[in-house]
This record gives C-alpha cells, structure tokens and sequence, in this order.
C-alpha cells in the first residue's frame, strides 16, 4: 500500500513539469504575434460522423469536453480504488483531509461570493477558487524533498482527492445546462449495461471502453456536462478480481495505461488551450476587478485559511492528530500549497462562464492565485527549520 502511494506521488509530482511548460508556452503564444493564429486554431470545427449520426465542435470544445472525460476516468478510478482500499477507507486516516478539503472548499467560494454578491452573473463563479490541483501541489512539496514529511504529503495527496469528488459533484449539481430527457434516458441505459457488465464479471476493457463512448455522447447531448461520463465509467470497471495480481486487475491496469496519457498529453494540451493570456490590456490594477480578485484571495487567503480551520479544530479537539512529524508550520506552509487551482479551476472557470469577457479575467485570477500560493507555500516550508 505504502509503495503503491509513493508511486502515485511521484507520478503526480512529475505530471506538473509538462503541465507547466505548456501554461508557459501558451503564454508566450498569447503574448506574441501567433496569438490569432492559435484562436482560429481553437476555433476550428472539427466533426466525427457515422452514417447519419455526427458530432461538429470548435477543437476548444473537444478538448474541455473530450479529452477531459478521459482525465475524469482516470480521476473516478483514482478516487475509486482509495475508497476501496487506500487512504479515503480507513476513517481514523480521511478524517483530518476531509476536514481540511471541505474547509479548503467552503472558505473560498465564500470569499469568491462576498467579493461578487452584487453581480449575479459574475457570482456564478463561485466555486473556480475551490479546486486543488494534485499535480502542481505534490509538484512543489517533491521540489522541498524531506523537509515536508511524508505524512503531510499524503495528507495534501487524501486531501486533493476529496477536493476533486468534490468538484465532481460541484459540476455535476451546479454547472448542468438545460436537460435532454432524450439523452438521459439513453445515458441511464448505458449505465446499466454498465452495471450489468460488472455483475457479470467481464474484465476485459473494450465492452466498457465501447460502452462508455456511447455514455459519452448522450451525456454530451442531454446537458449534464460530459466530464461526468468518465467519471461514471469508472465506478464499473472491476477493481477487486479474486486471484488476480494487483496490476492486472481491470481498473489498476487501466489506471496505469491511462497515467501517462494523461500527465504527458491530456492535461498539457488542456493548459495550453486554456491557460493563455494577453497582457497587453492587463495592468495590476486589473487584479482589483471582483472576477479576478474574488479568485486570486479564494485560491491564496481562503484555501490557507479553509484547510487550517478544518484541519487544526479535529486536531485541537483531540478527533485526529497532526500528521506525523508535522507540525503547526508545515500544516500551515502545505495548506498555503493548497491554494494552486490551476487545471480544475481553469475548468470550473470554462462551465462557470460562456461571456468571452469573463475569460480573461478567470485566467488572470487562477494564475495569479496558483503562483502566489505556490512560491509562498514553498518559501514556508523551505525557510523553516528543517527537522
């Protein structure tokens, strides 16, 4: 179990370095003569059809629709498999992330909101600062090395699972357009057949593969967002095979396929269709905008806050203990880490708003929030007495 979680980390922790050349080239992309060009790219349609049926969608959309259900599969058999049997099954070990996750989630959306309560559309982002990204977080406390113990590191690691359950059920209650009973009903076939094949036994990937396309599209008609589709997938692909070695288990073999796939292909180009920002009509006065502001003091000061609230009254309280070899100044340094939003939170920003105008804003705020929490977190636990 113990190298199990290792490897996840370290993998995780790896991911962030092709996720942040990509943020920065498309910075530099953004702020060079090839912006234009890289938006009519993004723009570009890009259809699929058989036969009667096809699917006609600006490549931006591909990607944050098509792509991302991929990175939610991987995220439901993550999450799944530490249910089962990894940390989020012991509750005498979830308690103190738990606590901090929905600590690290409520605070933030709360400043989010009081920052933009006089705007009801602007308020409809509330929930961008409330996401952790588990790459660029572990990313940091792997660059710290032993000067962050272990046990806090698996705290970030429980902790940023929650998170994204919680962002999945955020998407899933709150970001849902007008709905197609049509495609629901064909959605809800799907996940039967699902069920059915997990009854059965079947182990192999290709009918689920097969069957989660099809869940794919009629979730992307029916107005619930189609990220969800893989998420779902995942709760039916056999974990637990008797007699069946680890690693050939149909949802840990998946897993490890899809990791690379994923932190070398899927999150980077998300980022840097995502991530890129002209600063040629940016000053620092436009930090101070409700949008962006509401951001960046959500992902900086609330997270931080959120994390250590909910956190530090189980552990006042005597509920669970601090992790070992931690202390009140490495809890605090890895709750300011908390605060890097970035991919979910460029995501949740994508569903939160369809005005262009709003784009540039959300960009700034995740930016500017990540980095700063980022380079602070680091310099906490760096400065401090190592022990």
């Amino acid at each position: 179990m113990a190298g199990r979680l290792k490897s996840f980390m370290d993998s995780e922790a790896a991911s962030a370095v092709p996720l942040l050349g990509a943020a920065v080239l498309a910075l530099v992309l953004a702020n060079s003569p090839l912006d234009g060009s890289i938006k009519t790219l993004l723009s570009e349609k890009l259809t699929l059809s058989y036969g009667q049926i096809g699917l006609s969608k600006p490549l931006l959309l591909w990607i944050n629709d098509g792509l991302m259900a991929v990175f939610f599969l991987l995220v439901g058999l993550e999450i799944k498999r530490e249910v089962v049997e990894g940390e989020l099954s012991r509750p005498s070990q979830v308690a103190l992330p738990i606590a901090g996750a929905l600590g690290g989630m409520a605070v933030p959306a709360l400043i989010y909101a009081a920052i933009n309560w006089n705007d009801p559309v602007a308020l409809h982002g509330w929930a961008i600062p409330a996401a952790t990204d588990i790459a660029f977080s572990l990313g940091v406390l792997a660059a710290l090395g032993s000067r962050v113990p272990l046990a806090l590191k698996v705290f970030l690691t429980t902790l940023a699972i929650v998170d994204d359950l919680g962002a999945i059920v955020v998407i899933a209650v709150f970001y849902t357009n007008q709905l197609s009973t049509e495609a629901l009903a064909v959605a809800a076939l799907c996940i039967a057949v699902l069920a059915i094949l997990n009854a059965l036994g079947v182990r192999r990937i290709g009918p689920y593969a097969v069957v989660g396309a099809v869940l794919w599209v009629s979730v992307l008609q029916s107005g619930v967002h189609a990220t969800l589709a893989g998420v779902a997938l995942a709760m039916f692909i056999p974990l637990k095979v008797p007699g069946v070695a680890d690693d050939k288990r149909p949802a840990i073999h998946l897993e490890h396929a899809l990791k690379p796939w994923s932190a070398w292909l899927i999150m980077p180009v998300f980022a840097f269709a995502n991530a890129g920002l002209s600063l040629s009509d940016l000053s620092l006065t436009s930090l101070i905008e409700p949008v962006p502001l509401g951001i960046l003091a959500g992902l900086f000061v609330g997270k931080q806050i959120g994390i250590v609230l909910g956190a530090g009254l189980l552990i006042l309280s005597g509920v669970a203990a601090m992790p070992a070899g931690g202390s009140w100044r490495t809890l605090y340094g890895v709750a300011i880490l908390g605060g890097i939003g970035f991919t979910m939170s460029l995501f949740i920003g994508t569903l939160a708003f369809h005005d262009p105008r709003y784009e540039a804003e959300v960009r700034l705020g995740v930016l500017a929030g990540s980095v700063l929490s980022a380079v602070v977190g680091y310099l906490v636990l760096r400065l401090g007495k190592h022990r």
